[in-house]
């Protein structure tokens, strides 16, 4: 069995001044031999918070906020919420080009969890948008 843990910070696309910095994304990746001699992979990944953070989805109940939904390229069921990331998700691949696209699909669930920290840390607030 072979096991790589590897950490992706996921960084926005745009320059915006932000409360949140970075959003830590932790991936392990692993194979396991089938009962035929084929080869599985599971991917792992889980999301490590600031106590602010976990402070901003306990106040705004935001645990069951689904971040990405569907299917992958590769006809794998895809349903991340906040609570699957915090907590951890584990997906079994088909193969190299299945981890890769769901690696892929964890980035983009983790953008969209920055967004969901940014907007729940603006209440209360306003925000200034230049142009």
């Amino acid at each position: 069995m072979i096991l790589l843990d590897c950490r992706i910070i996921i960084e926005p696309k745009w320059r915006k001044v932000s409360r949140f910095k970075l959003v830590a994304l932790i991936i392990k990746r692993d194979q396991d031999k089938g009962l035929l001699g084929g080869i599985s992979f599971i991917l792992k990944a889980r999301v490590e918070l600031t106590p602010e953070e976990s402070d901003l989805i306990k106040r705004y109940k935001a645990h069951k906020q689904v971040l990405l939904s569907g299917q992958t390229r590769f006809g794998g069921a895809v349903d991340w919420r906040i609570e699957n990331l915090t907590s951890g998700v584990a997906q079994k691949c088909k193969d190299v080009g299945e981890v890769i696209n769901t690696e892929e699909l964890l980035k983009e669930a983790c953008g969209t969890f920055k967004t969901f920290l940014e907007v729940m840390a603006s209440f209360g607030g306003e925000e200034v948008i230049e142009f």
